[in-house]
């Protein structure tokens, strides 16, 4: 494999970033402006909510896993219920990850829990019988699932692995994206699914640190042909740093018409940073995993309207279970609109994480995930 390289004493030099000419996301439903935060719904749930709850946050989609809803669920419930949207009884918009993280968590982690060849993964998951998910059944079955989005099974690159293992897990991703796109044209044309109403397929950019990898693995997906690309494998560098390098790599060498995805970005101010190199569409676990341990974001200011997410600390984290709060009558945050900061104290949920109260966890999800609705709108504003 041939892969140019442009490094210069560290520092990656290419061409200026295109500009992004997509503004929006369809769905069966219309169309979504951009950009948007999909929290995860791994198993076709977020922890503690219903959909209802999710939509009252002005979330407009969610993200679901397709090894976990392979492995839990099965073909049939979908089949019976026209898709995951209908089963979970959800009205916006659907992602659904290709499995290609499992790889690497489950898979790669130890051999007593999978294997992966050229052929695809083979995960052995305790007490359960071997599931094999290759390319072509994990669209298979993102196409049983109804999404608006669905993602290529890719080799997701360990961090700290040597060139040589990040040049064959490029090389698998680049075999395994070519199936992949063989199938969902398959799948497209077996069903009559015109390119009005098919869904967005995205191609995932793997190579980690090794940015002619990055970039080598980008072009070869621009080549077979997706509606986008996303930012796979590993983001923090060994120093805990976000690699911001690489979604540069990987816009500089995508078409303007291209939709780029930030898998698993999540911290507010990566997200501005990510923005503003093209990257309009998001998902991580961070706003509700974090909810559930007591740790609320909240940005610096007095009222919506006051919300800059320009200025370099826009935004800090509450913690409703310190001793402080137990007299505080205050709203979580007076520039949110979400359920508990209009209607309930700081010392009602200091009350509620206190006593362990499932409601705890319920408001303080609600309250993370209006956050990131907001951080959407206010971006929203500078396109």
């Amino acid at each position: 494999m041939s892969v140019p390289c442009q490094i210069l004493s560290g520092v990656y030099y290419s061409s200026v970033i295109p500009k992004r000419t997509v503004k929006s996301f369809k769905t069966k439903f219309g169309e979504i402006p951009l950009p948007v935060f999909f929290p995860d719904a791994t198993r076709a749930v977020i922890k503690t909510l219903d959909s209802a709850d999710i939509e009252n946050t002005k979330t407009p989609g969610i993200l679901v896993n397709t090894y976990h809803l392979y492995k839990d669920l099965g073909k049939r419930v979908l089949e019976k219920n026209d898709g995951i949207r209908q089963f979970m009884s959800w009205n916006g918009a659907v992602i659904s990850d290709s499995g290609g993280f499992q790889v690497m968590s489950l898979a790669k982690n130890s051999e007593k829990r999978g294997f992966i060849t050229d052929d695809g993964v083979t995960f052995k998951p305790q007490g359960g019988e071997k599931i094999k998910l290759t390319p072509e059944k994990s669209i298979q079955f993102q196409m049983l699932l109804k999404t608006d989005m669905v993602v290529i099974l890719d080799d997701f690159t360990e961090p700290g692995c040597t060139y040589e293992e990040a040049k064959d897990t490029v090389e698998r991703t680049i075999l395994w994206a070519k199936r992949s796109k063989e199938e969902f044209l398959r799948i497209c044309k077996k069903e009559r699914i015109d390119e009005k109403n098919r869904p967005y397929i995205l191609g995932v950019v793997q190579g980690g640190e090794y940015l002619d990898l990055r970039e080598y693995c980008t072009k070869e997906l621009v080549k077979i042909g997706f509606d986008g690309l996303g930012y796979g494998g590993w983001p923090i560098k060994e120093n805990g740093e976000f690699n911001f390098d690489v979604p540069r790599v990987i816009a500089k060498n995508s078409p303007e018409s291209y939709l780029l995805y930030g898998l698993g970005v999540g911290k507010p101010d990566e997200i501005v940073k990510c923005f503003d190199l093209g990257f309009y569409i998001f998902d991580c676990v961070l706003p509700t995993r974090d909810a559930r341990h007591s740790r609320l974001y909240v940005y610096n200011a007095n009222s919506i309207d006051e919300i800059n997410v320009r200025d370099d600390n826009f935004y800090s984290f509450f913690d409703p279970s310190k001793q402080k709060y137990y007299y505080d009558n205050e709203p979580v945050s007076k520039a949110c609109d979400c359920l508990l900061c209009k209607r309930y104290s700081r010392s009602y949920l200091h009350h509620l994480f206190k006593n362990d109260e499932t409601t705890s966890l319920r408001l303080a999800t609600i309250h993370n995930l209006r956050f990131y609705s907001l951080l959407m709108e206010k971006l929203r504003e500078e396109m």
